[in-house]
């Protein structure tokens, strides 16, 4: 059996699980806690304060995953951490956990691509095979299908990330951020009837949506006075969401697959899965999807990614343990799948 320590902190959570896989492959998850840095109503969270929440609540969060796993320190084979991409100041603090840790237990170091670790931790939960990809989180937004030991990229945001956009678009109508402002538009826009009209921007297997922001933000208040807030949410989600349709679509048929995994914490949007599963049931094919426990930032995603580099033969070395901000999906290879 071989045990990973999974840290990430790329954005405004906090999270540390532990995985175990046995000698046949099979894994088991054996913790997964976070925390989430909220911040007041029509507001983001700036780096340096989301860093300081997380350096408050790593340590405890650490101690609480082996709780919960019923672990000791000697039981961890290796400890993995979030590389990039994200926030560069909250990255630093799962980075330097993580490199403590390692000289304090003498256990080695994995540091994981965090889209990696999306979607690795989605093909484990799901048991999707092959699937076409689609990443939807605040700070990505892409379709990828795995090729020549990459995970390729397909199509991708052009600008800003679709989670960027719906947190942005809650603070200009003033929406809570907790739980998530993403999560609070979806139980707005539930309650929607009016459709409103907005752009719609697809380049080919590209997506834009900057100007659906920035049309929003110069006409929410005059359009507030005929439509509700829980309209203009309904409305964004339906334009955003067949968006991210049309473009998986093309990507399916492009590389001939039957399968699509949804990851990242807007894949937790239960109409953006209804509409996506329509389009898949439409094709034949099938959609798989988690809840908000592996779909939202985790430590485990990363405990399961850096298990299966550790397994193919990678560790990093300490000199080696920096992060990035910018950190393509497309540059990591995948040793561990054929």
């Amino acid at each position: 059996m071989t045990v990973a320590l999974g840290l990430e902190s790329s954005a405004n959570k906090i999270g540390v699980g532990i995985m175990r896989h046995d000698a046949a492959g099979v894994a088991t998850v054996l913790a997964n806690v976070r925390r989430t840095y909220v911040t007041p109503p029509g507001t983001g969270f700036l780096p340096k304060d989301t860093a300081k929440h997380h350096r408050n609540c790593v340590i405890p969060l650490v101690l609480e995953a082996l709780q919960v796993a019923g672990l000791s320190v000697t039981d961890l084979d290796v400890i993995c951490f979030t590389k990039g991409p994200g926030m560069g100041g909250p990255l630093h603090v799962s980075a330097l956990i993580a490199r403590t840790l390692s000289l304090l237990w003498n256990i080695p170091l994995v540091g994981v691509n965090h889209c990696i670790g999306h979607i690795e931790m989605g093909r484990m939960i799901t048991g999707a095979q092959n699937p076409v990809v689609l990443y939807v989180s605040g700070g990505n937004t892409q379709v990828i299908a795995y090729a020549e030991k990459r995970y390729q990229i397909f199509g991708e945001t052009l600008d800003i990330a679709i989670g960027n956009c719906l947190d942005r678009f809650a603070r200009i109508i003033n929406l809570s951020n907790d739980p998530s402002p993403g999560y609070n538009i979806e139980q707005c826009a539930k309650k929607g009837s009016k459709f409103v009209d907005l752009p719609y921007t697809v380049k080919g297997m590209d997506m834009s949506f900057s100007g659906i922001l920035s049309h929003l933000e110069k006409t929410a208040k005059t359009m507030l006075s005929e439509f509700s807030k829980e309209d203009l949410c309904f409305s964004l989600q339906e334009n955003l969401f067949a968006m991210l349709v049309e473009v998986t679509e093309r990507a399916m048929a492009h590389v001939g697959a039957r399968e699509v995994l949804i990851v990242g914490g807007v894949g937790c949007n239960e109409r953006l899965q209804e509409m996506m599963g329509l389009m898949v049931q439409q094709r034949g094919g099938h959609l798989f999807a988690t809840d908000e426990s592996f779909c939202i930032d985790n430590g485990i995603m990363i405990a399961q990614a850096g298990l299966l580099m550790f397994k193919s033969g990678h560790t990093t070395p300490l000199e080696d343990t920096w992060c990035t901000q910018r950190y393509r999906t497309d540059s990591v290879l995948v040793s561990w799948r054929d």
